[in-house]
């Protein structure tokens, strides 16, 4: 999924707008960090334990909103904010949010294209026009406690893209 903090995506024309999506969550700091940060700031210097609690409370939150937005049929968010605020002495409220979107790579000639955008769009063109291999059954797989016969090489590794 296409992230954004800009209204529009270079190379990228939006087809569809499907509203705002968020993520939201309310953390409350342990009182070991919390005591342990107090000294740390007599020194001054990085917090380590509230750098780390923010960052997992960022993600969580971008998380949930990129879930929001595959759930409306998006593939991209525009306009993207944090928004961080507190809320009594001990909590903490972490928001992402966003415009879900469903943008379309422009192709080479058309104006605005860049050249991830052609790259794009040839890759998907090139995907389009070629057969789908045809289907064959697995062979079927050996119990658990038992090695595949020597005569059968052991199955690949699934393949990643």
């Amino acid at each position: 999924m296409l992230i954004v903090t800009s209204n529009e995506i270079p190379g990228h024309r939006i087809d569809a707008v499907f509203g705002e999506v968020m993520g939201l969550t309310v953390r409350s700091r342990d009182i070991g960090s919390q005591m342990l940060a107090g000294f740390r700031s007599l020194g001054g210097g990085e917090l380590p334990e509230m750098t780390k609690a923010l960052y997992e409370s960022r993600q969580e939150v971008m998380a949930r909103m990129v879930n929001e937005a595959q759930q409306r049929g998006a593939n991209a968010i525009v306009a993207m904010r944090f928004d961080t605020s507190e809320m009594g002495t001990n909590w903490t409220e972490v928001c992402a949010y966003g415009t879900a979107v469903y943008v379309l790579p422009l192709g080479e000639g058309e104006p605005g294209a860049t050249g991830q955008s052609v790259y794009l769009t040839k890759t998907a063109g090139q995907q389009a026009s070629q057969p789908a291999a045809p289907q064959q059954p697995a062979p079927p797989a050996p119990p658990m406690n038992q090695a595949p016969p020597m005569n059968q090489a052991p199955p690949a590794p699934p393949q990643q893209f």
